[in-house]
């Protein structure tokens, strides 16, 4: 039976993505699953945790319920899913009720949908938890699962959420994956989710063809430059802020390297523009935010620089993953100098404001958008955050990280993903269409033309793009999109035009902010544990006595590791060593020739063919300070 179940997966594999082999670790994940054994998967990033929980839904059959925070990674597993013939869907926020109860129709009614993807606070909502039981669910992926545990660094609580589900199907195996966990974190994992027992598949977080290299650098520009001539290739430059992808990407074209910015504020389609060109080697650099990188599988980076320090070793170490995928060499590297480790502690300072800072900022949220008291359960609205900023006169940094505090109490959870295509969905069926064109048949053609470029617009929610439709009616896009407005308010369709404004999603009913709860000592807890992450980042940069490879192991977990042999720190031992070598032979043939009893300056003139005199005059002074010869 075993040898059976290998032969399927091995097929599925082979008939959808073309593999003939699995890597590391995938299959015994898989053939857990198989087993109906809840599993959690420490794959490093590049590690292929996708097919980990695609290759088991498809084999197992039914639907596979798909967690995920990252809106921008479920949309591209999706389209990759449909573009192999697999019907799959996601629902996120900022869809409206009517495309959510699309998704859940074909999830339940149509036998061949494999995989509903679904955003953590979705897994509250009336709408889903109503029509979740009439799922024929067989399995529920969990990625990043370190987002369930409150000792992460990411946590989010909807993703507690997730037990609830659970019950709806107690035989069903979750396959929980990640990238980065602590050990406490991967105990934690595995009780919020409720596993039966403990099974864990890790594989060691250790690339041995990534080199971390960390260099203390006041000309970061400069070096950048430098590193760029030193190692051909495509590469990633991660800076902290959206005005400084600008600025170093500007920075590089002038100084003729192909580069481009990118960061979750540019508008959706210019996005994907600029990763197609980086993807494609168009542009050889892209300079980015942590907003770029999640679910994209280059595998021929070989570099990844940081312009700034990360402010976790998990973040890093994603970011850092990025480069040499395809296991040939790549280097990875950290500039930094002591003002960015003083941004670092002071950003910490500002990620902990004050609690009536935080209580605040939740009532100015709920009056801004007229919520009543008791209600706005799963309301979504447009969120401009320079705007509400400016309403509260907050720093902006406190002000950031009061939203992330209420994220935290399961209040609130803030989008910065933007809807990345308009929509639409007929209404009216044949009979009522050619009712109103006898009311309206100025917008006849314009129906028809809708109709003949889209299809299952009755059905479901499709895709549209408004300079095609202008292109093909040879209109502008602005009148194309003014008859589609004119649609949606005669009721024929429903119009969702392309939004580039982040979303704002109230998760719970409106309380009175003084009644908002904050427990003190769990907030003093996360505060103790954001600080441990942060002196572990000070302690990766500034550490220059243990492999970096070596310190990041440790940190996840690994305590056992050799050094990499390759990092700044290992070549500057090697180095060391040869060093101390060369001074000891050094030091044996001043003394044989002290011995013979030679002058200094005789010494120094019989032995100039081997060694500089500078470099023996130092080694004379420190034996004569030891007592080996006098001077």
């Amino acid at each position: 039976m075993e040898t059976d179940r290998s032969i399927q997966i091995h097929d599925v594999l082979k008939h959808y993505w073309g593999y003939s082999s699995f890597r590391p670790l995938q299959e015994d994940i898989i053939l857990s699953v198989l087993d109906c054994r809840d599993t959690l998967a420490l794959l490093p990033t590049g590690g292929g945790k996708s097919v980990c929980f695609q290759v088991p839904a498809l084999a197992m059959g039914g639907v596979c319920i798909v967690v995920t925070p990252l809106v921008s990674l479920m949309k591209d597993q999706v389209a990759h899913l449909k573009a192999n013939g697999i019907k799959a869907a996601a629902i996120y926020s900022g869809m409206s009720r009517e495309e959510i109860l699309g998704v859940m129709s074909n999830a339940i009614f149509d036998e061949e949908f494999r995989f509903l993807y679904v955003s953590p606070e979705r897994l509250r909502t009336e709408a889903f938890l109503v029509n979740l039981p009439k799922i024929p669910v067989h399995m529920i992926a969990v990625d990043e699962a370190h987002c369930i545990s409150q000792w992460g660094y990411d946590f989010r609580p909807p993703y507690l959420q997730i037990a609830e589900v659970r019950k709806f199907f107690p035989s069903v195996p979750v396959l929980a994956l990640t990238a980065t966990a602590t050990p406490e974190v991967v105990k934690d994992i595995q009780q919020k989710l409720c596993f039966k027992e403990e099974n864990v598949f890790q594989k060691s977080f250790k690339r041995d063809n990534l080199t971390y290299f960390v260099v203390k650098e006041s000309d970061k520009n400069g070096r950048m430059l430098r590193i760029m001539k030193r190692y051909p290739g495509t590469g990633v430059v991660y800076v902290r802020n959206r005005r400084k992808t600008q600025e170093v990407a500007e920075f590089l074209r002038q100084n003729g390297v192909s580069a481009d910015y990118y960061h979750a504020g540019v508008e959706a389609r210019e996005r994907d523009r600029k990763q197609d060109a980086w993807m494609t080697g168009k542009t050889r650099v892209i300079v980015a935010t942590n907003a770029f990188g999640m679910g994209i599988d280059k595998p021929d980076v070989r570099f990844v620089v940081h312009l700034d320090i990360p402010d976790t070793l998990e973040a890093y170490f994603q970011e850092a993953g990025r480069g040499g995928r395809d296991l040939k060499p790549s280097v990875a590297i950290l500039l930094y100098d002591e003002y960015d480790i003083r941004q670092l502690r002071r950003n910490f300072t500002l990620s902990f404001p004050p609690i009536e800072k935080v209580r605040e900022v939740y009532e100015h949220l709920c009056q801004h958008y007229k919520i009543p008291m008791g209600e706005g359960q799963n309301l979504t609205f447009p969120f401009s955050f320079a705007k509400i900023a400016k309403e509260l006169k907050m720093d902006v940094n406190q002000f950031y990280n009061a939203l992330r505090i209420l994220e935290k109490t399961g209040s609130i959870v803030v989008s910065e993903h933007m809807r990345d295509t308009s929509k639409i969905h007929f209404k009216m069926n044949g009979d009522e269409l050619m009712h109103y064109y006898q009311l309206h048949p100025q917008q006849e053609e314009f129906v028809k033309l809708l109709l003949r470029s889209y299809a299952g617009v009755f059905t479901q929610f499709v895709n549209i793009q408004e300079e095609v439709l202008a292109t093909r009616a040879e209109k502008s896009a602005a009148q194309v999109t003014e008859q589609l407005k004119q649609l949606h308010n005669d009721k024929v369709l429903t119009y969702e035009p392309q939004s580039e404004i982040p979303l704002i999603v109230f998760l719970e009913n409106r309380i009175d902010a003084k009644h908002l709860y904050f427990d003190p000592k769990d907030y003093d807890d996360r505060k103790r544990r954001a600080e441990e992450r942060l002196e572990a980042v000070v302690q990766y940069v500034t550490d220059n006595h243990t492999c970096r490879s070596q310190l990041l192991l440790s940190y996840f977990g690994e305590k056992k590791s050799t050094p990499c042999g390759s990092c700044d720190v290992c070549i500057s031992r090697r180095k060391q060593i040869k060093q101390n070598d060369k001074e000891e032979m050094m030091r044996t043939d001043i003394k044989m020739l002290y011995n013979q009893n030679l002058s200094l300056r005789d010494i120094l003139d019989r032995l100039a063919a081997r060694y500089s005199e500078d470099e023996m005059v130092e080694v004379m002074r420190r034996m004569v300070e030891e007592g080996e010869f006098e001077g």
